[in-house]
């Protein structure tokens, strides 16, 4: 598997439009990191972006340049740790289960890629989150949190709330992209999220897409759904347009 900052160089070499974007080194405590960022220019509203359970790669830093292309900045953080990127399902699983088992460090590492993303000039007074897959539910970990960005959006994310949280102390606006077919994440935790959001006041969109399944936006993976995809983005950078001044 190619390394990020391989694949950034030839990202610059392919396209000259790409050339901005690089891999960034950053520390949370003692430990290492290596998160991506592109801007199209000084000050451009901020997406933060949090990877599947693959950890950061090409897919992150594709999504990344297609923002960048409609004029965001856009950091890509790594929850995982420079160099650490599963390949086998099991060590996926390790990996994201780690986090989901110790939700303070979660915390910690998704205000790190907030520090990184602002330390490389990011604007995060004008920023939103976003997440894929396990992504998305690390991006509604932050929301519980308190993170004082204007919105967050899960593509396909994990959508339960864990035991003793709740979204009392929520900001932003929400927008929940889910498959229908998803049989990851139910139908019945699309719901219960819709509720827990009214309930504690916070607006949201939620959508969700006939025949699609989990990972339904990823590329060339026998679970990308064309329809769906290319919908959900649609809606995805109105509600930038709509949210990001």
């Amino acid at each position: 598997m190619k390394t990020l900052s391989t694949l950034c160089l030839l990202l610059a070499l392919a396209t000259p439009a790409l050339a901005t974007g690089h891999a960034v080194d950053y520390q949370v405590g003692d430990e290492k990191f290596e998160g991506y960022y592109v801007s199209p220019a000084t000050n451009a509203p901020l997406v933060l972006l949090i990877h599947d359970w693959d950890g950061l790669g090409d897919y992150e830093v594709k999504r990344a340049e297609m923002l960048s292309a409609l004029g965001y900045a856009v950091f890509a953080g790594d929850l995982y740790g420079k160099g650490v990127r599963p390949q086998a399902l099991e060590d996926k699983k390790k990996q994201t289960g780690a986090l989901y088992a110790d939700r303070t460090r979660m915390r910690s590492l998704l205000n790190g890629a907030l520090a990184a993303a602002k330390a490389q000039g990011g604007n995060i007074n004008n920023a939103v989150a976003i997440g894929y897959c396990f992504g998305g539910a690390a991006i509604l970990e932050l929301a519980r949190a308190g993170a004082d960005l204007k919105g967050f959006v899960a593509f396909h994310g994990g959508l339960a709330t864990p035991p003793g949280q709740d979204y009392n102390k929520a900001k932003g606006q929400y927008l929940i992209l889910h498959g229908t077919a998803d049989a990851s994440v139910s139908m019945e935790e699309f719901a219960n999220l819709a509720i827990e959001l009214e309930s504690a006041g916070i607006r949201h969109e939620m959508i969700s897409y006939s025949g699609a399944p989990h990972a339904f936006t990823v590329f060339g993976s026998d679970r990308y759904r064309k329809d769906a995809d290319e919908k959900s983005w649609r809606r995805f950078t109105e509600y930038l347009g709509e949210t990001l001044r």
